[in-house]
């Protein structure tokens, strides 16, 4: 059975590869519906791997998970608590929560690329601060 540090990279794989098609936020305002809609659900999938991966550790270090309808939130809340990962990472990480929420709910004629921009252009560095939280809590 995989160790939560392979685990981990697995999600990490899946992440980078993610990553890897966005397009640059200047092309945004250019991409047609169906494109638009695909960056959506990259930015959607972000943050699900950011999930899955909490979700990995708490469940590693018998850390119970949140429920109840606001448990997404919840469970970067205690991700801080529990020092897993920063109040700063906690706070950028967040816009992809909202996103994520936004996107679960809206229809995807909603959509429009200037609201995605900062989040397309932050997402690299968004990502390796999570990254190194992550890691500062593995290696304690």
């Amino acid at each position: 059975m995989a160790n939560l540090k392979d685990k981990i990279e697995a999600e990490y794989e899946h992440i980078d590869r993610l990553i890897l098609e966005l397009p640059k936020k200047e092309k945004l305002p250019f991409l047609q519906f169906l494109e638009l809609a695909g960056v959506a659900t990259i930015l959607h999938n972000f943050y699900n791997g950011i999930e899955n991966i909490l979700k990995l550790i708490f469940k590693e270090k018998n850390i119970s998970l949140p429920e109840g309808s606001s448990w997404h939130r919840d469970l970067i809340d205690r991700a801080v608590f529990k020092e897993i990962i920063t109040e700063s990472t906690k706070s950028e990480v967040g816009q992809y929560l909202a996103f994520r929420h936004f996107f679960n709910h809206a229809y995807a004629l909603d959509l429009y690329a200037e609201k995605m921009e900062i989040l397309v252009e932050n997402i690299q560095m968004v990502y390796s601060n999570f990254q190194k939280d992550i890691s500062n809590f593995l290696s304690q």
